[in-house]
């Protein structure tokens, strides 16, 4: 518990710097979304009209006037209306965060059906054939970027063979080629990091006495060195969450995906600040909310870590 609270008093500030200074970044970059607006509604319109509605938002306020009135409305759960579609921006995001978790979901499934068996073999048949495979495998992929991977994808799988769809969503054979996408880029790493990791617990001291006791080498794996191994992939692996739902945008966009990446790239392009604002602090919860879940899923790994906490107290 008082993890879990040292936590969410980290959160509360942080969640002030990142929304204060993203609300400052977004005001300080060029462009003007009261003539998106205005072209969106394709009118004619004056200087006066243009100046009026300007007024009527608040951009001739100072920066930080508009970030109060924006705290004082975010603090009563609402995140204003999309200046494009004059909708909820929470009703926005709402409507796209499952397409995106989804993706995200399926790409993590397939990372991990790549990772975990390739990982473990390389390891335990080390310097052979198969661990020689996986390193040629870790290295490409980390080398070919997701984007390229998900064009020859479209090229071979969709436009030269016609076997699966390359945009938009409606069945599973639409979640593939995304999901296979991003999944393949980061099994990569896993690979090589699984197997390093192994190849370290397999040589520490309470595994050598855990043989000299009798156990067999199947229960020494799996209850001991499989399950110590994973403490160093799950740090990264919280880390590397976070910027793969970041890199869901790209996807999203290659494969015209209608997730929330796909959505606030729309809403740079057309300098829809409240869904801009909003994506960044659903982006900065799901962070700390993952980073929290990888604190306690170390003291259910670690038992040290536990006994060290107790020690202090």
């Amino acid at each position: 518990m008082k993890t879990i609270g040292k936590r969410l008093l980290e959160f509360v500030l942080f969640f002030f710097l990142l929304s204060f200074i993203s609300f400052a970044f977004m005001k300080l970059a060029p462009g003007d979304p009261v003539r998106h607006m205005l072209n969106v509604i394709d009118v004619q319109t004056s200087d006066e009209q243009i100046e009026g509605l300007r007024e009527e938002l608040g951009f001739n306020d100072p920066i930080y006037i508009q970030y109060g009135n924006w705290l004082l409305r975010f603090v009563q759960l609402d995140l204003g209306n999309s200046y494009m579609t004059n909708k909820p921006v929470f009703e926005e995001l709402a409507a796209r965060v499952p397409s995106t978790l989804t993706l995200t979901g399926a790409s993590l499934l397939i990372m991990t059906l790549i990772a975990v068996p390739v990982g473990t073999l390389a390891a335990v048949y080390k310097h052979t054939w198969i661990d020689h495979t996986s390193r040629i495998f870790s290295l490409i992929g980390a080398a070919v970027p997701s984007f390229w991977l998900g064009l020859l994808f479209i090229q071979f799988f969709s436009v030269k063979w016609g076997l699966l769809p390359s945009m938009g969503k409606g069945t599973i054979l639409h979640l593939i080629l995304p999901s296979l996408t991003l999944g393949l880029a980061m099994s990569a790493v896993y690979v090589r990091l699984l197997r390093s990791s192994l190849l370290e617990t397999l040589g520490q001291d309470f595994i050598r006495s855990a043989r000299a006791r009798g156990l067999s080498n199947r229960r020494i794996f799996f209850f001991h060195a499989f399950r110590y191994s994973l403490i160093p992939v799950i740090t990264i692996f919280g880390v590397s969450l976070g910027s793969l739902l970041g890199g869901t945008v790209i996807i999203e966009v290659l494969f015209a995906y209608p997730g929330i990446g796909k959505l606030v790239v729309e809403a740079i392009a057309r300098r829809d600040y409240p869904v801009i604002q909003g994506y960044i602090l659903f982006m900065g919860l799901f962070v700390v909310t993952i980073n929290l879940v990888v604190d306690l899923a170390y003291r259910y790994l670690n038992p040290e870590i536990r006994l060290k906490e107790v020690d202090r107290t």
